[in-house]
Order: structure tokens, then sequence, then C-alpha cells
């Protein structure tokens, strides 16, 4: 696909997502949100990080594109997935989180390592899907960061009922945004944290997401949003 064919089609899905903001009185701030602000109880969110601004040098820029409950088993709500992604605000670590349920999380405390050190925590951050206290008291400070760091941004929701287009829109949304290997729309600033990631996946695209970004972008998820929202 040409580079102006995508910008074009950038353009309407941001406008689209503008659309969706403007129902729920526009984008929320992550960190000020509780279970109790209203979320659809299933859809695809967008996260847009502050500092990161399209091409114009105006427009906020598409971070991240996630969703949820894509089995047929899966219980859990929109909520409980971003709250995952920004950790607690109380209990007996407030600002914490756990970067073992959160890969998002996981990719900003890899990208704040390699930025920052954090030794404490270096060595054990992303072994395991547990740890014993001792371990998660060495990673507290981290996780406190990688908290303080999403707290930050905003979320656009998208309310999508059927998991299978939730899986549809995450995986053609992120496509359409990606950059990985292709000629750069809406390029991620030269301060951003995700330049630090670990993964290539997460360099290249300019997205705090690694499935999917490979993938060619295809119009046909606009049609789908669109489906979505006038349903």
């Amino acid at each position: 696909m040409k580079r102006a064919d995508r910008g074009q089609l950038l353009d309407e899905l941001y406008e689209l997502l503008n659309d969706v903001a403007a129902q729920a009185g526009g984008p929320r701030p992550l960190g000020a949100t509780t279970g109790r602000d209203g979320w659809p109880t299933h859809g695809v969110y967008f996260l847009f990080e502050p500092g990161e601004v399209r091409e114009d040098g105006l427009r906020p820029r598409i971070v991240r594109v996630g969703t949820h409950a894509l089995t047929a088993t899966s219980k859990a709500d929109l909520w409980t997935r971003l709250r995952a992604h920004r950790g607690g605000l109380a209990g007996r670590n407030p600002g914490g989180g756990s970067h073992r349920g959160s890969v998002f999380r996981l990719h900003v405390g890899t990208s704040l390592i390699a930025r920052d050190g954090h030794p404490e925590a270096a060595a054990s951050w992303g072994r395991g899907s547990s740890a014993p206290r001792e371990v998660r008291d060495q990673e507290v400070d981290l996780e406190r960061g990688v908290s303080g760091h999403i707290a930050q941004m905003q979320v656009i929701c998208l309310p999508v009922t059927d998991r299978h287009q939730r899986a549809e829109i995450e995986r053609g949304s992120i496509a359409l945004l990606s950059n990985y290997d292709r000629d750069p729309v809406d390029p991620p600033s030269s301060r951003w944290l995700g330049r630090y990631a670990d993964r290539e996946a997460v360099r290249r695209s300019g997205l705090w997401n690694v499935d999917h970004v490979t993938l060619a972008p295809k119009p046909e998820v606009l049609s789908l949003v669109r489906f979505v929202m006038n349903s």
C-alpha cells in the first residue's frame, strides 16, 4: 500500500475515533479513571501518550491498540484489562502493579530499564509468570514508574460486543497504524520511550504492540469500525 493511501486511511480511522470519543465526553485520562466511570463491558481500546503527535505536530498519535476476552470462555471485561495495564491505586504497594499480568507493562518496564537502569529490578523483570514477595518488593519502584508512565495516557474505547469483531478491529487497526518495514506515517518522536524497548516490533512499528505489526494494512477494518459504531 502506498504511503499516501495509508495516510488517508489513517485520517479516516482517527476521524471515526473522534466521533467515538465525542459520544463518551472525550478521551479519558487513564490514571484518573475507575471502574465506575461507565466503561463499555466489551470493546477495543486506543491509547494516546503525552508528547506523541501525528505529522501535523498537533493531533495526538495512537501508541497502542488492545482488546480482551478473545476466547469463548474468557469472562474478563474491558475495565479489568485497562486496570491491569494501569496498575493499582491502593493496597500494599499503592501506585504499583504487575507486569506479569500485562505485556504492555512488561514492554514499558524494559524500556525504562534500558533508559534509566533500575538495577534492583533488571535481573528479574519479565522472568516467570509469578514471583515470590521478595522479588516483587525489589521490583516495586519500577512497577510504580511503569504505572506513572501509563497513567498519563488517554484512552478511547470503541464498544464491541462480538469477540470476533474485537479481534478483527484490533488486528486491522494495528496493521494500519504500524510503521514496521514501510514508509512511516505519523512516526514516533525522537524522545518516545518505546525507542528503548527490547522488542524490535515495538521500536520499528512505533506502537506498544508486538502482535500484528507486520501485517499488511487493509481498508476493510474501517468498514467494520463503521458497522460497529452504527449497530
